[in-house]
């Protein structure tokens, strides 16, 4: 198990390195790069050589690159000029980390709770108008677009009917007590119930129209692999055997049929807190997509920049705990 963690340790290092490298040669070649950003209107040609000198872009491409590591490594990445401007950029990934957690784990939640006992319950009665139903709404799911779905929430249940807030994650009016970044989970610490589900409500919105792929893809997972689980020869050899329904079910359908759900939920998951840009974009939820959106807007490349890499750790974090997870469930994954 040790071998097979430090070989996918290794891959996903492989992976971060080449990301650096593409993320290194697409800042390069942006129209004006950071100087421009950074100075703006003020960009004589003085001012930008002694900028470029003291950024080290007046050296050699490859000193440059392992510069822009070294200064990765240690979460030197400068001030933003836009998003927070002044603020130091990796600050502000650890400002909006908080939001799209909360925001993807309570999109995650929604889709499996919904997606994996909808799925089961289709594959077993294959067929039927449950299964024919959830099928064509997990199609309506993947089909619409997320921007679509946001905005379709935001007009009827927001504006129109006003059940839900409009945007934003807490009414600014209320003094919250802030712990841990995570407005719902802060309210509860702090016993301040009226801050926790003001919260919950600004949530419900964005987690539902972000849930709606998510949910589509881990019910047809979950349906597919049931059904091709219900068909294979370990599960007649156990009917055979006279076991109940209820123990072929629990520790021979799902148990194995859980194994490629569990690989799309981790994979889904990571996406979501990569940056759920749309989604946050459209009710202005002030989290990691949001910001991405602003720092490629406003060409403020050094928010834009940390933005991008501690996405792409996150979704290869999230990618190893897939793995392990898998392999156990499925130790033969070991191996290989």
């Amino acid at each position: 198990m040790v071998r097979f963690i430090v070989r996918r340790m290794l891959q996903m290092a492989g992976v971060l390195v080449v990301l650096s490298m593409l993320l290194f040669v697409w800042l390069k070649a942006l129209p004006g790069g950071p100087v421009s950003a950074i100075l703006g209107e003020r960009a004589t040609p003085e001012r930008r050589a002694a900028l470029e000198a003291a950024l080290g872009l007046d050296q050699p491409v490859y000193v440059q690159y392992l510069r822009f590591v070294e200064r990765a490594l240690h979460g030197e990445f400068g001030a933003s000029t836009a998003v927070l401007p002044g603020e130091d950029a990796f600050q502000v990934f650890l400002i909006r980390l908080p939001a799209t957690i909360e925001l993807a784990i309570f999109a995650m939640v929604l889709a499996v709770a919904l997606g994996i006992p909808l799925g089961y319950f289709a594959a077993r009665r294959k067929g039927s108008p449950l299964d024919s139903g959830a099928v064509v709404f997990s199609l309506i799911g993947v089909a619409v677009p997320v921007f679509f779905t946001a905005f379709l929430l935001k007009y009827f249940v927001a504006v129109e009917w006003q059940l839900l807030p409009v945007s934003g994650r807490q009414d600014p009016s209320l003094d919250a007590t802030r712990v841990t970044g995570l407005f719902i989970l802060d309210g509860l610490l702090t016993r301040e119930w009226d801050a926790a589900w003001d919260a919950l409500r600004h949530l419900i919105l964005p987690a539902v129209a972000l849930a709606t792929i998510p949910f589509a893809i881990i019910f047809r997972i979950t349906r597919a692999s049931v059904l091709d689980t219900m068909d294979a020869d370990f599960v007649r050899t156990a009917e055979a055997k006279g076991l109940t329904a209820s123990v072929i079910r629990s520790r021979h359908v799902l148990r194995n049929a859980m194994l490629p759900v569990v690989t799309v939920i981790g994979l889904s998951l990571g996406g979501l807190l990569a940056g759920a840009i749309l989604t946050e974009t459209v009710f202005s939820f002030p989290g990691i997509g949001d910001a991405i959106y602003q720092s490629q807007r406003d060409k403020d490349y050094a928010v834009l920049t940390v933005l991008i890499l501690a996405s792409a750790a996150i979704f290869v974090i999230i990618n190893l705990l897939v793995d392990i997870a898998y392999a156990v469930l499925d130790p033969r994954i070991r191996t290989r």
